[in-house]
């Protein structure tokens, strides 16, 4: 039994990695003075008798154990007070105590309300375990005390000494409502993998005994379960990852079912916006909070072995993209190693607690879902798929308050999960939404167009919506939705759609699409900016579209973006760039936009990504190749480029290497006096294919 208490209690601890402020306290060293070792434990045990008690699962057992450390603070402050000199058997008692006093803290806090209510009462009985070891190592920690050595009150030798035979007799215990409640979760559940609808009035009593009151406690909920998924993600537990993604579900399922009537359908509606109704937008974000690869707010800011710090997402994907550089210093990176910066990751969560801003993630295609990857069960299949029903019954309300709040529900379970979209589809909310993007009210149009995007990541679903008529509003929202987020949400919609080949020709026709993007390109935020340019970039590799999109006056404001400090935003402007300088009228575009300084510094920039530079030769190559002798003359003039390019041929590329190579070749061969047309390829003709 004490091994099994020992490695449920070291798993249950590791679940708190995600708490950035803790700083855990680890066991004094031998050298510690014993005074020094009093106050820690003083310390201690009044953070102990502090913790918040758990309001329904394990008070009992939380309110027993601390009533027992109680009793060990008076110890501490007597024997401190006294100022003995302690012997070696006591300093080796008051060493394990720091260590059950630290692990009691630990779980006290993991039972109060920072954890998801549901998970707890699944696992009652291991918690319980876990209490009671703890107190049978305070037992073993006292076996070790000489009590008659220390001189204390004949009071407190007492108090002490029973506590010692209390902690000895203890017994596990394990709350019948607890079980019960436990039992009833597991019931339901069952019901959902049979396909059976559970009884409104269980999951009332559920509901009841969990302390959730309304849709808010619900979301609540769901949101701590989303953050057990990313604790259990850290230990590797494919089951329990499987059932914390089925109580999600369920969650969900009683949120909507249970609680329709008792949501406010003005409530503010943002995907950047949590169940207080503050949006991260209301407030400035420090730039530090940023990442610098995504531009969204840090979940998991981690370090790589160059000292920047980036969201684990966004570097994660990075590096599996096959970069081996840093991408804001440029630097190598000599090891993929990713260190936690629990540092920083503490301040942005006092940030966002003192301008209550959810830390949820961002509703972008580009930016993976925690719960991408997980099995989902069949019981997490079915309770998305009936509330998937529900939410598309409201869709068919006339009541148009009933189908926003219908819009926005479907919007967040299409969030997450390739099951969770295809059930949406399948139950025929794709046609139901598609009238909404016309809607003049903000909230409404932008949950149905953000319920659009989510759905197309579902590669079934590109078709569906292509099928539903949604191309022409979709693209209306783009040029004059009814705010800029719905406008970025309908560019990356359009994005999305594209990587699909037969609809880039079909978007490219639609006449208002193009000029669509550039507005946005234009007018729109660090994101719409990206989002239009990565829309853009899927529509131009199909030809006819990059002409059109040149003739739409996108190049200078493509090569305006390349003196942003993102590097992100550099990369999509710079991607869209290489792909429209292989026709002649992009080359002459971007020359005139005076574009190649531009190039050049990039090259020469150590922050400059590898994709950057890559995209940055092939162009000048191409220029050089077919636009005329006046643009290899300006490069010799250069004495930077020489340099620039040689460094690419040892640290470029393959493909910039290539490039670097043959630009090379001809300005070395360049004779000053070569006419012209001798450089000049027909309009007619190709260029040399660009890098990508």
């Amino acid at each position: 039994m004490e091994k099994n208490v020992s490695l449920s209690s070291n798993l249950w601890l590791l679940k708190k990695k995600r708490r950035a402020s803790r700083v855990r306290v680890l066991m004094p060293e031998v050298y510690i003075s014993a005074e020094s070792l009093l106050q820690a434990l003083i310390a201690l045990a009044h953070q102990v008798m502090s913790c918040q008690k758990p309001p329904g699962c394990q008070r009992r057992n939380a309110v027993s154990i601390t009533r027992k450390v109680k009793v060990l603070s008076v110890l501490f402050e007597e024997v401190r007070d006294l100022g003995i000199s302690l012997p070696p058997s006591a300093l080796n008692s008051f060493r394990e105590l720091f260590i059950v006093l630290q692990k009691t803290k630990y779980l006290l806090e993991d039972c109060s309300s920072d954890g998801s209510c549901v998970w707890l009462f699944l696992h009652a009985l291991e918690i319980s375990n876990q209490f009671y070891g703890l107190i049978h190592d305070m037992a073993f920690a006292l076996d070790m005390l000489p009590l008659k050595l220390l001189d204390v009150s004949d009071e407190v030798r007492e108090q002490v000494e029973l506590l010692h035979h209390q902690a000895k007799r203890a017994k596990l215990f394990v709350g019948q409502a607890e079980e019960k409640l436990g039992r009833d979760v597991s019931a339901v559940l069952d019901e959902f993998e049979k396909e059976i609808a559970p009884d409104e009035s269980r999951l009332r009593r559920i509901l009841d005994g969990l302390n959730i009151e309304n849709a808010m406690d619900c979301q609540r909920e769901t949101e701590l379960l989303e953050e057990e998924i990313r604790n259990q993600k850290e230990l590797r537990s494919e089951k329990n990852l499987s059932l914390i993604n089925t109580l999600i579900a369920f969650m969900r399922y009683c949120k909507c079912v249970l609680f329709w009537m008792d949501f406010d359908p003005q409530f503010q509606l943002s995907s950047r916006t949590q169940s207080s109704g503050f949006s991260v937008d209301a407030y400035p974000i420090p730039e530090d909070f940023r990442c610098p690869i995504s531009l969204d707010l840090m979940q998991e800011p981690v370090i790589v072995c160059t000292g920047q710090t980036y969201d684990l997402a966004s570097i994660t994907r990075w590096i599996k993209e096959g970069h081996s550089t840093c991408p804001k210093s440029g630097q190598k990176l000599v090891h993929t190693n990713l260190t936690p910066n629990y540092a920083l990751q503490s301040l942005i969560v006092e940030y966002c607690a003192e301008h209550k801003i959810s830390l949820e993630k961002s509703e972008r295609i580009k930016k993976s879902s925690f719960s991408e990857g997980i099995p989902s069960t069949k019981a997490a299949i079915q309770a998305a798929k009936l509330t998937a029903e529900f939410l598309v019954e409201r869709l068919c309300t006339r009541s148009f308050g009933v189908k926003k709040r219908a819009a926005y529900e479907l919007r967040l379970l299409a969030k997450f999960g390739m099951d969770n979209r295809a059930c949406i589809a399948e139950a025929g909310a794709i046609p139901l939404l598609v009238p909404l993007l016309s809607s003049k009210d903000p909230k409404a149009q932008e949950n149905a167009v953000t319920a659009l995007l989510n759905l197309s990541i579902y590669e079934s679903n590109k078709t569906r919506i292509m099928e539903s008529g949604a191309l022409l509003q979709i693209i209306r929202v783009v040029r004059s939705g009814c705010s800029m987020e719905a406008r970025e949400n309908a560019a990356a919609t359009l994005f999305s759609i594209s990587s699909v080949d037969k609809y880039k020709k079909l978007i490219g026709e639609s006449p208002e699409a193009v000029p669509a993007l550039i507005d946005l390109l234009r007018d729109g935020t660090a994101r719409g900016k990206r989002d239009a340019a990565n829309a853009l970039f899927h529509l131009s590799a199909f030809h006819g579209n990059d002409l059109q999109v040149v003739a739409a006056g996108a190049v200078p404001l493509l090569v305006n973006l390349l003196t942003d400090e993102r590097p992100d935003l550099v990369d999509d402007a710079i991607s869209v760039l290489a792909l429209l300088s292989r026709q002649f009228e992009g080359l002459i575009a971007i020359n005139e936009a005076s574009g190649i300084p531009l190039f050049i510094s990039l090259l020469r920039s150590a922050s400059s990504s590898p994709k950057s530079k890559e995209n940055s030769v092939a162009i000048l190559l191409a220029l050089c190749c077919h636009t005329g002798a006046e643009i290899v003359n300006m490069l010799l003039r250069m004495p930077s480029v020489m340099p620039c390019l040689y460094s690419l041929l040892t640290s470029g590329t393959p493909r910039a290497r290539k490039k670097a190579t043959s630009l090379l070749r001809i300005l070395h061969n360049w004779v000053p006096s070569q006419s012209p047309q001798n450089m000049v390829v027909s309009q007619n003709q190709n260029p040399v294919t660009s890098v990508m």
